[in-house]
């Protein structure tokens, strides 16, 4: 008797371990899909901006210092509030798409161009006055000035922001971003010869990089505009409408806390670049920290392919009323970014030594790089962790309770952490640096909490609610329902 339960028990176990196995490979096949174009799309896309410093810092290394001023201070800044106000389309297009209300979702994007078009606009001063910007702060004229210049470049390029970031996560929220990653690829891989045409053929220098640079993004929007324009997204596009300009005040709410929760985060590093920038050698300090910001960046990229992955697994899990199927999601997600920082985390410590004289021929720059490799090597770690958490707020609809977060944690721990070390001890940089990974750290532990105390099946009904107070009526649209059914 004893040894038949025995074998009914280790049956059971085979089959549970069996059943596991099976929907850790379903789940991570529906993530997969979403993350890797993802992953691909905003690599490239960073990778234009690396490309882009990389030239110049082979030109001018003040123009790498005011380059590196202008894209970590004046282009995080807006970068990080119309990425923030674009992930409430990522929130309502994925619950929309989960509770199968598609045509919702082309009204969604054109409310969040007509958002993000107005606050662009708003905010564009930011560089037509950015050597006057610059000096205000603190930094060296010579400094200043080069970022003054470079910032009215970058108005074209800071454009694209508003239609490529929404278009992505609309396309994202109902499985059709491999296009992106197509287009991206492509847009990468014409840069580097456009950047080489107009910067040495053509003899252009720091002029030629900057037209290169906006091209290359312009390229991007313009193939999103024909994929949807041109019939490949039937369902969820139907054409521009005036509905889009109804009820704009939710979503400018939940744009606004979307945008404060991104943006907290972003300008996190800008300020940390800004402490760089008061150091006895500021040009070696913005450089040097803002190279090893941009390696950290450009592989925080991967992560943010799996914060959208996570916000469309909880956002559509959500919206289909399934709460089991999101907790089991996230920890699925969890186990494969972790893998693969890990696997980052290792390669920087092995080549973070080398990575300098990509950017840089000036052999200070390389000996700042050098010191803070080890730093670069964990907050690349931190990178695989964080950003899902993230993304699953944003699934959720939760973006204010993380603004909260990040804002204690970056801005009442880290900076002053940061600035306490980085002048008050020896170690300069280093230590602005270790201030960041504390706030990082500290953040990262109260996602984790944050995630375990919430409770799933409120969520459900709360993304209910959402969906059914921004529905358009079927009599209002009736050819859409009809499409739909």
């Amino acid at each position: 008797m004893d040894n038949g339960i025995k074998t009914k028990l280790l049956r059971q176990e085979e089959e549970e371990e069996g059943d596991l196995k099976e929907r850790i490979w379903v789940e991570s096949k529906k993530i997969w899909r979403v993350a890797l174009p993802g992953v691909i799309s905003r690599v490239c896309a960073f990778g234009t901006i690396v490309v882009t410093q990389s030239f110049i810092g082979h030109i001018s290394d003040i123009d790498l210092a005011g380059y590196a001023l202008v894209q970590t201070l004046s282009v995080r800044f807006i970068n990080g509030i119309l990425l923030g106000m674009s992930s409430a389309t990522e929130t309502l297009c994925g619950q929309a798409f989960g509770a199968g209300q598609n045509h919702m979702m082309g009204i969604y994007l054109q409310r969040s161009w007509i958002v993000d078009l107005i606050t662009s606009t708003v905010f564009i001063p930011v560089f037509i006055f950015g050597t006057q910007i610059f000096k205000l702060v603190g930094e060296e004229e010579a400094i200043a000035k080069s970022g003054g210049y470079l910032s009215l470049w970058f108005i074209p390029f800071v454009y694209n922001f508003v239609f490529s970031l929404t278009i992505q996560m609309f396309l994202q929220a109902q499985l059709k971003n491999m296009i992106i990653a197509w287009l991206s690829a492509f847009q990468f891989a014409i840069h580097i010869p456009l950047s080489l045409l107009l910067v040495y053929k053509l003899n252009m220098g720091v002029a030629g990089a900057m037209i290169a640079l906006s091209l290359s993004s312009w390229f991007l929007v313009i193939g999103e505009f024909i994929y949807i324009f041109g019939g490949w997204c039937p369902h969820s596009w139907k054409g521009f409408t005036a509905a889009a300009f109804k009820d704009l005040l939710p979503v400018v709410k939940l744009s606004i806390s979307s945008g404060v929760m991104v943006c907290l985060e972003l300008w996190y590093n800008a300020v940390l670049v800004l402490l760089a920038g008061y150091m006895a050698d500021a040009e070696v300090a913005i450089s040097a920290f803002s190279i090893c910001l941009n390696i950290n960046a450009w592989e925080f990229m991967i992560s943010l392919g799996f914060l959208g992955a996570a916000c469309v697994r909880v956002s559509n899990e959500l919206g289909r009323g399934n709460a089991k199927a999101v907790k089991f999601s996230i920890k699925v997600l969890l186990g494969t970014s972790i893998a693969i920082g890990l696997f980052f985390f290792v390669l920087c410590l092995v080549f973070g030594k080398k990575l300098a004289y990509v950017f840089t021929d000036d052999d200070r720059v390389a000996d700042t790089v050098s010191d803070l490799s080890l730093l670069l090597s964990f907050s690349v770690l931190l990178n695989s962790i964080y950003p899902v958490l993230s993304g699953v707020a944003v699934g959720a609809g939760m973006q204010g309770a993380v603004a909260i977060v990040n804002l204690v944690c970056f801005y009442v721990i880290g900076v002053p952490l940061g600035a306490l070390l980085g002048y008050f001890t020896s170690l300069e940089v280093k230590g602005i640096w270790i201030g960041m990974i504390c706030g990082v750290l500290t953040q990262t532990i109260t996602l984790i909490y944050l995630t375990w105390r919430t409770d799933w099946d409120d969520q459900v009904k709360k993304a209910s609610e959402r969906l059914n107070r921004f529905y358009l009526n079927s009599n209002e649209n009736p050819e859409q329902i009809s499409n739909e059914s």
